[in-house]
């Protein structure tokens, strides 16, 4: 019998949002995680700790991230915002459901 043993570094890659995210700002968090999903860097972690607020452009900017990066055969987790206005809103449209939240650190 052999043994073949192998090591494999997951990359993971932490964009800090602070903040609105909302329809001005959601074009450019959706084309920093393209580009990460790009380069073959598949898990992201989207820093939401220090946004104050986020509509449905920023909820469809990180659905969107989600879904290229699940595709990509990663993932994409979120910082709970400390903002209870902005946490209720993933709330309220039972995204919280669908997003794996992390506390922040």
């Amino acid at each position: 019998m052999e043994i073949h043993s192998t090591t494999s570094m997951v990359t993971v890659v932490r964009l800090v949002v602070d903040g609105r995210l909302d329809a001005e700002a959601a074009p450019a968090l959706r084309d920093a995680i393209n580009a990460h999903i790009e380069r073959g860097v598949v898990n992201l972690v989207v820093d939401l700790a220090s946004i104050s607020f986020v509509d449905t452009a920023g909820l469809a900017a990180l659905v969107s991230g989600m879904k290229r990066s699940r595709q990509a055969s990663g993932d994409l987790q979120l910082v709970r915002p400390t903002s209870t206005a902005a946490f209720r809103v993933f709330e309220l449209t039972q995204f919280d459901q669908i997003f794996r939240f992390v506390e922040p650190t």
